[in-house]
């Protein structure tokens, strides 16, 4: 079984040769990472493992080949892969219905380019277009958020949050000075200097209950620096505990998608991989060997391999008390 992040890697891969065919004067970088949504790096990556690919035979002159040209990539000999992926007629359709969505957000940015986006999507999906029926849509929460983070951050003006912080489970009022606004992964984040904390800290929108412009300047100390997300938003400091888990063959996206540092097969589960990674919130350690479902065990430390399994039992136990069984029965 392939997990999400493998999926996503082969799309982009089968993707990128047509993309750059496009443009057979060589693209930057930072801008064919930028269109494809994930870090620079992870770009690099995965243009080393198209050299890899081709036409059968798999001598040098049937693989796939790129030129580099200072921070510009090219593609020099493509295998036969100059077909962009086609989309289906539902994924149009579907794609329609996201796009007029997005025209009707408040303070959108980049209105003119989702407008001729719609227009390209709506002309290659045809008679299918005009039939989608008209959604009413209102503006959540985080949209009127992402409004009022994009209107403080035009006039550089101070903002005044109601933050929730799921670790805590409690919502926090701050004072903060915006830096920028980020997208990462479809979810917006505001990079802002906290004056309650006294440092730089990252704002999920979606979890802002209320926002508000101040009418005074932000003012971002010169040690507010942005935080480099190329290798991701998840960066523990490097005295963070850590985690080692030990991953089922379904989990091994895990060494994709977060910065571990270190990685080895085992046989025990066949097929795993066993991974360490650091971080100050064992909560959130707790939460994702949950959310894999018996996929991961923990192997340290030995308070998180404890909570982990106590969850277990209260699992069993709710479980078997809705069933009316007796637990250990």
């Amino acid at each position: 079984m392939t997990g999400p992040a493998t999926n996503e890697r082969m799309t982009r891969l089968l993707s990128l040769v047509p993309y750059l065919t496009a443009r057979p004067e060589g693209v930057p970088l930072a801008e064919a990472a930028r269109d494809f949504g994930v870090p620079e790096r992870q770009l690099r990556r995965d243009l080393d493992l198209l050299w890899m690919c081709g036409l059968p035979g798999y001598g040098p002159g049937d693989l796939i080949d790129l030129a580099f040209e200072g921070d510009r990539v090219r593609v020099t000999f493509t295998a036969g892969m100059v077909r962009p992926l086609r989309l289906t007629t539902d994924e149009a359709v579907a794609l329609v219905v996201a796009l007029r969505t997005l025209l009707d957000l408040p303070g959108l940015a980049e209105q003119e380019a989702v407008s001729r986006a719609l227009a390209k999507v709506s002309a290659a999906a045809g008679h299918a277009a005009e039939r989608v029926t008209p959604v009413a849509l209102s503006v959540d929460a985080r949209e009127q958020a992402l409004a009022v983070v994009r209107d403080g951050l035009e006039r550089e003006r101070a903002l005044h949050l109601h933050y929730y912080v799921p670790t805590r489970d409690e919502r926090t009022e701050r004072t903060v000075d915006p830096m920028r606004l980020l997208l990462v992964d479809g979810r917006w984040y505001l990079e802002a200097w906290s004056r309650e904390v006294a440092g730089v800290r990252l704002f999920r929108l979606d979890r802002i209950d209320d926002v508000r412009v101040l009418d005074e300047p932000a003012a971002p100390p010169p040690q507010a620096a942005p935080r480099d997300v190329e290798s991701g938003l998840y960066q523990p400091e490097p005295g963070s505990p850590v985690v080692r888990l030990r991953l089922a063959r379904t989990a091994r996206w895990v060494a994709e998608y977060y910065p571990v540092e270190d990685a080895r097969e085992v046989p025990d589960p066949p097929g795993g991989l066993a991974v360490a990674l650091r971080t100050a919130d064992l909560a959130w350690a707790r939460r994702l060997v949950a959310s894999l479902g018996g996929a991961a065990t923990v192997d340290e430390p030995a308070e998180l391999a404890a909570a982990v399994a106590a969850d277990a039992r209260a699992a069993l136990d709710r479980y078997a008390a809705g069933a009316g069984v007796t637990p250990g029965a």
